[in-house]
């Protein structure tokens, strides 16, 4: 049974930095693609940014330069490393996997970012 845990979120002042964190189980990180999607109040879901078990990584454009995904494959867990932080950024930042093989999504219950001074 796979099952994603997000922490990590909280509340930020404009230009502050974050780390979420995703805990991984029941699956093997290699057959997936990672990725970190969000919801802003009123918004569609949106991708943050993904990695793939190559390495390869994407951005949306508002956030190149200022987060950075990655793993840490023996702890099975996903991070997003948040710089610079601006209101906009506030969302509830989701953790998602995605089998390769299948497409099957697998989503987290996410966790709350607000940016506000």
């Amino acid at each position: 049974q796979v099952q994603l845990v997000e922490s990590g979120g909280g509340l930020v002042q404009p230009g502050g930095s974050l780390r979420l964190s995703c805990a991984a189980s029941g699956i093997i990180f290699s057959l997936y693609v990672l990725g970190w999607y969000r919801q802003a109040p009123g918004e569609q879901r949106e991708l943050v940014a993904t990695i793939s078990s190559g390495g390869r990584l994407n951005y949306v454009d508002s956030v190149k330069g200022r987060f950075t995904i990655s793993t840490d494959n023996a702890k099975n867990t996903l991070y997003l490393q948040m710089n610079s932080l601006k209101p906009e950024d506030t969302a509830v930042y989701y953790c998602n996997v995605r089998r390769i093989a299948t497409a099957t999504n697998y989503w987290g219950k996410g966790t709350l970012v607000t940016v506000s001074s």
